[in-house]
């Protein structure tokens, strides 16, 4: 679910495409330093899994055919695992830069473009595809069981900020069970504007507290 604390790894990897051939260049790095992570990555076709391979390293390197759907996992000692859903239709001049976002195990992680009208809980249209992201991780990782947590800025009445929270954290639950997702795996906690990342009194620092994050219960 930045979403989103603690120390970071991003994988990052570009796909290029060759009429219907689309080759998959990756590889694991820290985001704050740069430094590369020797992780387990696996990619699968979505939603049936039929297809699949594992790579150990730090740099990794497939190729997928034609519209499919794939996800890709990166885990790595010390760090939640996570997972991206892969779509070929989003390549632009042939190509596709992606990340995946590792946390320290135990931290939270921000869903950053899960978006809500402001002062409601309606989902914008553009935070759908997170929210798929979401559901692929849980369904790819059957184990897992996630805190869904909301905060709002600190602005205005204290007991409206914590409704709101735990109205945008009950919607995004929601939508994954909606989804398919069994409403046993997923929690939810309001926090209101109590904990903020920043206290600067700025716009943009208000946006930063605005969030909903993911904190990981078991994998």
């Amino acid at each position: 679910m930045k979403g989103l604390l603690g120390a970071f790894v991003f994988v990052g990897f570009s796909v290029a495409s060759f009429s219907q051939q689309i080759i998959v260049h990756g590889k694991v790095k820290e985001a704050v330093t740069g430094k590369g992570v020797f992780s387990k990555i696996i990619y699968r076709s979505y939603p049936t899994g039929s297809l699949s391979e594992t790579f150990n390293d730090s740099t990794f390197s497939f190729t997928i055919f034609g519209s499919s759907k794939y996800v890709v996992t990166a885990e790595a000692s010390g760090y939640s695992k996570n997972t991206i859903l892969v779509l070929p239709s989003e390549a632009e001049n042939g190509e596709i830069v992606r990340d995946i976002e590792l946390t320290s195990t135990g931290k939270t992680i921000r869903l950053n473009h899960l978006i809500f009208d402001s002062g409601r809980s309606t989902i914008k249209p553009e935070s759908y595809m997170e929210l798929d992201q979401l559901v692929a991780f849980m369904k790819v990782n059957p184990d897992i069981e996630i805190q869904l947590e909301g905060h709002t800025d600190n602005r205005g009445n204290a007991a409206k900020n914590f409704q709101l929270s735990q109205d945008r954290v009950e919607v995004v639950k929601k939508y994954l069970v909606k989804q398919g997702i069994s409403k046993k795996r997923i929690q939810t906690k309001a926090f209101g504007g109590s904990q903020p990342i920043t206290t600067e009194d700025s716009e943009s620092a208000r946006a930063l507290n605005r969030r909903v994050e993911m904190r990981i219960l078991k994998d």
